[in-house]
């Protein structure tokens, strides 16, 4: 493989997936893809590792960087989860729901 064909294919790689929750009062996550809909009580992000709920009281995005696949939340923590295909899809229609 020659230097062009090093620069025009595409890079990747297997982001990590991370949790770090600080006193209940905020959580660092790493590895999200997309930030699919939030308030201030519920998080719904797509992460490498399937899609995972942030639960709590006063909940605000604090921190979003799409590139690196960085996302810090502030508020009260009550519950983090995974979801499966079938609770993903209950969960993007309650949000859509909300946001019509």
């Amino acid at each position: 493989m020659n230097y062009y064909e090093k620069e025009t294919q595409p890079h990747v790689t297997q982001q990590d997936h991370s949790l770090k929750i600080n006193n209940r009062k905020s959580v660092e996550i790493s590895g999200v893809k997309e930030v699919d809909s939030f308030d201030n009580e519920e998080f719904l992000l797509e992460t490498v590792m399937g899609f995972l709920i942030v639960r709590g009281q006063n909940l605000q995005l604090k921190n979003l960087d799409v590139s690196e696949g960085l996302v810090s939340i502030k508020g009260k923590i009550y519950e983090l989860s995974y979801v499966d295909e079938q609770q993903q899809e209950k969960a993007k229609g309650f949000f859509s729901k909300l946001f019509r």
